[in-house]
C-alpha cells in the first residue's frame, strides 16, 4: 500500500460492516448486524428511503406470505434459498410487525398486507436500524468498492469508509425510475463472480401489433384463468391490455417464459365448456353469445365468436355439436407466443443475478472473496408474486 493511500485510509471512518442499499434486504441486514454488536454503516443513493417498499402492494406492502418454501422461487439452484427461509420465517417477520403495532390482514392465498400504508413497514425498518446504532449515509451514491489490507474501501460521491465486510443489497434492474441500477452485478463481476444474465420478471407480456390486433379492443377485460408455460402453471386473474396481457396470472408465468416460448391459457378453468355449450342447445331460444357470456366476460365472448367465424346471434340449436365442442376447446386451450415484455420499467422483480454457486448458503458470503456478501434481489433467487420476494429479502438479510 502506498504511503499516500495509507495516510488517506487513516482519515477514513472504519466500520465492521458496510451495507450498500437501504431497501428491504439492506435494512434488515443492517439492523440485525447492529443488534449483534457490529458497527454498521448503511449507504443508499436515493432521496427517499425504500421506494420499492413504498409503492408495493398498491401502497400497502404485501410484506410476506403465510406459506413460503423453496417451491415458490425460481433459481438456477432451487434449493439454495431453503436454509435462509427456514432460519427466518414469515412468522418471525410477522412477530416483528406485531411488536411495532402494525395492523395487517390476509388478502388472498396467504398474502399479508398492511391495513393502512406501506410507510409503516419502512418506518419499522428505519426504527430497527436506529435502535441498533446503524449509521446512515443517504443520499450517498457508492461509486466503487476496493480491496485493502484491512478489508474493503467504499468510495462514494459524498463519504468514503473502510469496512471489514461489505454487504451488497442493491436489488435488481426493475423499475429504473425509482433508482434501480446494475451496481450489484458490476461489483460481482469486478470480483470475478458469475452472474446469471438478468431479465425482467413478474412483468406484463406483449405481442406484435398485427398479432394482437383482434384483441386490442379488449383492454380492461379481466377474468380468472389457468395459465401455463415451461411446466409452471397458475390459476390467477388475467388482464387484457392494449399491447398484450397482464394481471397476476401473466406476471406469475412471465418468470418462467423465455423469448420464443409459447404460453397456454384456459379462459374457462374448471369447466368442460364445449360440453356445456352442447347441453345448452336444449334451451329453445338460446343464442351463442347469451350462452357463452355466462362463462366469459361479454366483450371477450363476442371476440371469441368472431374469431371462430360465427355469429353472436346464432341459435345454439342451429349449430352442430362439433362446432360447439371445437369452440369450447379453443377457448380452453388458447396458445400464443409473446414477442416480448413491458421490460424493467413495469417489472416487479429481476430474474437472474449473482450465481448462487458463488455464495455460501448460510451466510451469503462469496466463497472466493471473503468478507463480500450479496443478499436479496441481486442474487439469482426470484420469488413468485404474493409477498415471496419480500420474505426473501427479510430471510437473506437476516442470514447474512
Amino acid at each position: 500500500m502506498s504511503l499516500a493511500l495509507a495516510n488517506y485510509n487513516r482519515r477514513m471512518e472504519r466500520f465492521d460492516v458496510a451495507v450498500i442499499g437501504a431497501g428491504a434486504a439492506g435494512m434488515m441486514c443492517a439492523s440485525v448486524a447492529g443488534r449483534r454488536g457490529r458497527g454498521v454503516v448503511l449507504f443508499d443513493h436515493a432521496q427517499r428511503l425504500a421506494e420499492k417498499i413504498r409503492i408495493s402492494g398498491g401502497g400497502r406492502c404485501n410484506f410476506t406470505n403465510l406459506q413460503v418454501g423453496p417451491e415458490h422461487y425460481v433459481s438456477g439452484n432451487p434449493h439454495f434459498c431453503r436454509s435462509a427461509l427456514s432460519r427466518f420465517t414469515p412468522q418471525d417477520f410477522i412477530a416483528m410487525v406485531r411488536r411495532h403495532g402494525i395492523a395487517f390482514h390476509e388478502k388472498h392465498k396467504g398474502q399479508l398486507f398492511c391495513d393502512d400504508s406501506s410507510e409503516r413497514i419502512i418506518e419499522m425498518l428505519r426504527t430497527e436500524c436506529e435502535n441498533a446504532g446503524v449509521q446512515w449515509r443517504m443520499p450517498c451514491r457508492p461509486i466503487a468498492i476496493e480491496r485493502s489490507n484491512e478489508g474493503f474501501i467504499v468510495r462514494s460521491d459524498a463519504h468514503d469508509c473502510m469496512a471489514e465486510r461489505i454487504v451488497i443489497a442493491t436489488g435488481g434492474l426493475s423499475i429504473p425510475k425509482i433508482g434501480a441500477s446494475d451496481f450489484g452485478f458490476r461489483i460481482a463481476r469486478q470480483f470475478g463472480l458469475k452472474v446469471v444474465a438478468p431479465r425482467p420478471a413478474l412483468v406484463p407480456l406483449t405481442f406484435a401489433a398485427q398479432t394482437w390486433a383482434p384483441y386490442a379492443d379488449l383492454a380492461g377485460v379481466a377474468l380468472e384463468v389457468e395459465i401455463a408455460c415451461n411446466g409452471a402453471q397458475f390459476r390467477e386473474d388475467l388482464l387484457f391490455t392494449h399491447r398484450g396481457l397482464s394481471g397476476p396470472a401473466v406476471l406469475q408465468v412471465s418468470s418462467f417464459w423465455q423469448p420464443g416460448d409459447e404460453i397456454a391459457i384456459d379462459l374457462a378453468p374448471g369447466r368442460e365448456l364445449g360440453t356445456l355449450l352442447v347441453a345448452a342447445k336444449r334451451g329453445a331460444r338460446q343464442t351463442l353469445l347469451n350462452t357463452l357470456d355466462a362463462h366469459l366476460p361479454r366483450r371477450l365472448a363476442e371476440a371469441w365468436i368472431a374469431a371462430a367465424g360465427l355469429a353472436a346471434g346464432q341459435r345454439l340449436a342451429d349449430l352442430p355439436d362439433r362446432t360447439l365442442l371445437d369452440l369450447g376447446a379453443a377457448v380452453q386451450s388458447w396458445k400464443l407466443c409473446p414477442d416480448g415484455s413491458e421490460g424493467y420499467r413495469k417489472a416487479e422483480a429481476t430474474r437472474g443475478g449473482v450465481d448462487t454457486s458463488e455464495l455460501s448458503q448460510s451466510t451469503f458470503e462469496a466463497r472466493r472473496v471473503p468478507g463480500l456478501h450479496f443478499i436479496g434481489e441481486v442474487v439469482d433467487v426470484t420469488g413468485w408474486l404474493g409477498g415471496y420476494n419480500f420474505q426473501w429479502a427479510w430471510s437473506s438479510g437476516w442470514a447474512a
